[in-house]
């Protein structure tokens, strides 16, 4: 008889969220960008195939299908960083799944409504959701929702600094996927053990965990998780300092993206770009890429990434020591903060602005 996992923060306690420390924060804030820029469980396709079918009755039909039809919105609406219309779609999911009785497609329902309460900072709703969704896999012997779940557990701790207990979740995902022959779940798990082993500092077997999980996510045609990896793997080649790799990794990620009209990692991998040729002099290119940056963002109309562009061109013309140019980028991303009212954003613009002059 297959043992029971036992789910790490039953050892260790629940986090609770008035406990978050201000390291803490800034490290949640830090993640959150990293992290959860992709979504690491199934994708729409992969919801449509995990669904039930809908009933005989003809009611239990109309609920089931408009059920996974919100389901299918809720996850393009996470996908487009639109977290708070995510909810309200899962919400209503959860009430029609409720009243069919269909525990399985609740429990896919609770993982996309708990990444999305992650991403709104909302952490005690969070840790809720993923815990039923993780109760409701372990009840219908689910087990590939059991290592999506897991998964995202495991993240979610990690961006609470618990490590350790990250790394143990993220390992019973992967005993789990082997056991099965869970391909996708191998890939997504050792992906994830990357995250944590990068997080130690261990940045040469975290780029041997993502490679890794590279194989197993180009088997099963998994274009946005193979983009994820590569932009993680990345990640961990910028900060070994192993320049080279690094570019021609976010190089194939940010082609990869493109090609799937993957935005976010396509963004990702040109933020990582514009870092690597920075840092070795090549302006020219940092800047051609920015161009590109904020080209998609007003094509996206999305207006906090044309806000990250223009503070990336003031960093850089900062670097260069064009302070003029730096402090117009500067204004630009200010006015986009008030315009998306968000004041922490705001004030740290207006430190970084006030810093720059003062260095004058």
């Amino acid at each position: 008889m297959k043992q029971r996992l036992v789910f790490p923060w039953q050892k260790v306690g629940l986090i609770c969220v008035s406990r978050i420390s201000h390291s803490q924060v800034l490290l949640y804030s830090f993640l959150l960008f990293t992290f959860f820029l992709r979504p690491v469980t199934a994708g729409v396709v992969d919801i449509t195939q995990q669904l039930h079918r809908p009933l005989n009755n003809s009611v239990g039909r109309q609920s089931r299908d408009e059920a996974d039809s919100l389901l299918r919105i809720g996850e393009q609406q996470y996908t487009s960083g639109y977290a708070d219309k995510t909810i309200a779609s899962c919400l209503r999911a959860l009430e029609l799944y409720h009243s069919i009785g269909d525990l399985k497609s609740q429990g896919l329902t609770y993982n996309l409504l708990a990444k999305a309460y992650v991403q709104l900072a909302s952490l005690k709703e969070a840790e809720d959701a993923f815990r039923r969704g993780l109760a409701i896999a372990r009840d219908t012997k689910d087990f590939q929702s059991e290592i999506f779940v897991l998964n995202n557990i495991s993240t979610f701790m990690l961006q609470q600094g618990e490590y350790t207990a990250a790394g143990k979740t993220v390992e019973d995902a992967l005993a789990i996927a082997h056991s099965v022959k869970n391909i996708e779940g191998e890939g997504l798990s050792l992906n994830n053990l990357g995250l944590v082993t990068a997080r130690l500092g261990d940045y040469n077997k975290a780029i041997k965990l993502y490679e890794n999980a590279l194989i197993f996510r180009r088997q099963t045609g998994n274009a946005i998780g193979e983009a994820n990896t590569l932009n993680n793997l990345g990640d961990a080649y910028l900060a070994s300092g192993n320049y080279q790799d690094t570019i021609a990794t976010y190089g194939v990620a940010m082609r990869t993206a493109k090609i799937n009209r993957d935005r976010t990692n396509e963004l990702r991998a040109i933020d990582g770009l514009v870092t690597a040729h920075s840092a070795v002099g090549r302006y020219e290119r940092a800047f051609d890429l920015l161009e590109q940056r904020l080209a998609l963002a007003k094509e996206l109309q999305n207006l906090r990434e044309e806000l990250k562009s223009f503070e990336s061109y003031a960093q850089l013309y900062k670097q260069q020591g064009n302070y003029l140019t730096a402090r117009n980028f500067y204004e630009r991303a200010i006015i986009l903060a008030r315009t998306l009212e968000d004041s922490k954003q705001e004030v740290q613009l207006l430190d970084q602005l006030t810093k720059m002059l003062q260095r004058k």
